[in-house]
């Protein structure tokens, strides 16, 4: 937190430290910003199993707007929905693992809709999907076919890269060097998004604004995710990733939904409000 700002926030009382203080000032800088800010909720998933409503009501209180889910932690999706609702927040997308796909597409879209959801996210894909060009390609038609029946029911199909994407094929073409580049070539951009992880991207050798340039208009989404010269994953603004230069660009990306994440956190609401401090000091307009 820069100097200036601790004052401000030890201004505001001896409360400063509990999340109703700082976070109070963050959410100001915030709702300065030219990004309605979100978070990935596996960040928080040991207070999400403990309390669900408290946590989400203090995720609004330091100024987030958008949550990206990763499981209901026992509550049904009305019942997401309301609390939603109650903290003023959104939950345009969701994670959800292979079978809701390739086993019950339908009855996964009807518990999306009701919860609020427009994009439907596969996190990670197994051994099966991936291999040459070909089973890409032939990954990248899966990806159509389920792309398809979300348009249908006014919904996204979403794609979350790690780094196995960004290794280099054994004989790399010019223009599919990778297997990201297969998958994003090989979707329909009216059926298939992508959203990027900022720190797998790095950790894969790879530079967002390439792929940026390369594949405008194909990521609607992105984790917002640190890391430092050496690999380790630590919360937003500790890295060394630039965030403000990445994003300057997202407009040609054509990026809408922003998640703050981090895998494995000390202090899960600590992450959430030093990582959104540092992103509302950025300026982004």
């Amino acid at each position: 937190m820069q100097r200036r700002h601790f004052v401000e926030c030890a201004a505001a009382g001896g409360t400063a430290l509990a999340v109703g203080g700082w976070g109070s000032c963050t959410r100001d800088r915030a709702a300065g910003s030219g990004i309605a800010w979100g978070i990935q909720l596996y960040t928080l998933r040991s207070l999400m199993e403990a309390d669900v409503e408290r946590t989400l009501a203090q995720v609004a209180e330091l100024g987030y707007r958008e949550v990206e889910f990763a499981g209901y932690f026992a509550r049904s999706p009305d019942q997401i929905a309301a609390v939603l609702a109650a903290e003023g927040l959104s939950a345009p997308a969701t994670h959800l693992p292979l079978e809701a796909f390739r086993d019950h597409l339908d009855s996964t879209l009807e518990t999306a809709s009701a919860a609020g959801h427009r994009y439907l996210v596969l996190p990670w894909m197994p051994d099966e999907m991936r291999g040459d060009s070909d089973t890409y390609r032939r990954t990248g038609e899966e990806m159509n076919a389920w792309g398809a029946k979300c348009a249908q029911a006014g919904m996204r199909f979403g794609y979350h890269n790690h780094d196995f994407e960004l290794v280099l094929f054994a004989a790399p073409a010019a223009d599919a060097a990778t297997p990201l580049d297969v998958l994003i070539q090989s979707t329909d951009p009216d059926l298939v998004t992508f959203e990027m992880d900022f720190f797998w991207m790095v950790h894969g050798g790879a530079d967002p604004l390439d792929f940026f340039a390369r594949y405008p208009g194909r990521f609607e989404l992105c984790h917002v995710k640190d890391r430092t010269a050496d690999g380790q994953m630590v919360d937003v603004g500790a890295g060394t990733i630039d965030f403000a230069g990445i994003l300057a660009e997202r407009g040609g990306a054509g990026m809408r939904h922003y998640f703050v994440e981090h895998d494995n956190p000390a202090d899960p609401m600590n992450t959430a409000r030093g990582s959104l401090d540092h992103l509302a000091s950025l300026g982004i307009s």
